[in-house]
């Protein structure tokens, strides 16, 4: 297995897709601000395709984790969200985040999309939480992710498959607005690690 270093300071390592026409890149932090329209889904219950979500993202391969702290900057508009992205390509992908419902609660979830066909699966948090960390961690073409309000308590949020074989993906962060909305979506505490997730055994 490869080793990865943690990767503060280390920002120029990322790509843009979808790169957005304001952003902020520093030391270790990354602000992007979203523009009205921007998403991604495919398919499922709605029947529409949207890939034009801005996201900043590493090609990894191997076994590996990533974590990063997410936060809302003034969000307060229905479906902005931001968040963390998986990316193989447009129909195989999967990404993590809150998503603005109302000024009462807001919907902590991800959504897994394999062969060009979405899923979403959620839970209610309160609106008054902006800040969430995510650690998004890979066995083979398994994955699995987690939360955490602190970035220490981590929580299960979901495992799946991808069923797209790939030996490289690329992994980081979104942030976007599908409706007639703009916010600024803020990361920090970016890094890359050996696989925290546990390996399974029978005995």
């Amino acid at each position: 297995m490869k080793t990865y270093a943690m990767i503060n300071n280390e920002l120029n390592k990322y790509k843009w897709m979808n790169q957005p026409k304001h952003f902020v890149v520093d030391k270790n932090r990354l602000i992007i601000e979203t523009e009205p329209g921007t998403d991604l889904w495919q398919r499922t219950y709605y029947g529409f395709q949207n890939s034009n979500a801005p996201a900043f993202l590493q090609e990894v391969e191997d076994d590996f984790s990533f974590v990063v702290k997410t936060e809302f900057e003034e969000s307060s508009f229905l479906y902005d969200q931001c968040g963390l992205l998986l990316f193989i390509d447009n129909e195989n992908w999967v990404k993590a985040s809150v998503e603005f419902e109302n000024e009462q609660f807001s919907r902590l979830g991800s959504v897994a999309t394999n062969l060009g066909f979405s899923d979403w699966a959620t839970i209610d948090i309160s609106s008054d939480i902006s800040e969430m960390w995510y650690r998004i961690s890979r066995r083979g073409q398994d994955f699995y992710i987690e939360n955490a309000v602190d970035g220490k308590s981590w929580k299960q949020m979901r495992m799946f498959h991808l069923h797209k074989t790939a030996e490289k993906v690329s992994v980081g962060v979104y942030a976007c607005s599908p409706l007639q909305s703009s916010f600024n979506g803020v990361f920090s505490e970016f890094g890359i690690t050996p696989c925290q997730w546990q390996e399974y055994r029978t005995h």
